[in-house]
């Protein structure tokens, strides 16, 4: 499958983005969704044929994709891209055009690199704004969910508040072009007084 998307690191090197083969990529996805580190991602009891069948209604489907993550060119990470005006969160919040929807999960692993996740969160958000049209990020995540919702406060999300959908209860955060350039800058550049 042809990579989409290629971002290099400063510490941790390259990562890249392409889209997943529902099939040959379903005993793998299947491994990180059923993990228990995964439970947010709401799979833990899906069969591999199960993985299969979601991914090949995500390819399927227009408003929805899923991508595969790349780190020094092994599978590492999973994303999704949505529009948030057709899957979601459909009524839920005040969409706004350039709105688009975002997952991501992270491989399981025995020994975690530090800063990973991170990298990985930057990478996706700076996939998703290489998109002209993009105006904000938009994500829902469980509100349970302390560990990600520091880590989008990381890379400029701003919480709205939290809303109710069928599956659980989200806290719905948005980031915009401008919150993301800022958070992503080196620390050293940032100008003092600005925001972090």
């Amino acid at each position: 499958m042809t990579v989409v998307f290629t971002r290099v690191d400063d510490r941790l090197g390259e990562f890249a983005l392409r889209p997943v083969d529902p099939d040959a990529d379903a005993a793998l996805l299947h491994g990180w969704v059923t993990h228990p580190k995964a439970t947010f991602w709401l799979m833990q009891d899906a069969d591999e044929a199960r993985v299969a069948e979601e991914y090949r209604r995500i390819a399927a489907h227009p408003h929805h994709d899923a991508y595969l993550g790349l780190w020094r060119g092994s599978p590492a990470f999973l994303a999704e891209r949505y529009d948030p005006a057709h899957v979601e969160l459909v009524g839920r919040y005040d969409h706004q055009p350039g709105d688009v929807g975002m997952h991501f999960l992270c491989a399981p692993v025995d020994a975690p690199v530090h800063g990973f996740t991170r990298a990985v969160l930057g990478t996706v958000m700076a996939w998703l704004f290489d998109d002209p049209t993009t105006a904000r990020v938009v994500v829902e995540p469980d509100v349970r969910n302390t560990a990600v919702h520091a880590l989008n406060a990381a890379v400029g999300f701003e919480v709205v508040g939290p809303i109710t959908k069928p599956e659980k209860d989200a806290l719905l955060s948005v980031c915009t072009r401008a919150q993301f350039r800022v958070a992503a800058e080196p620390a050293a550049t940032r100008v003092e007084g600005a925001p972090a």
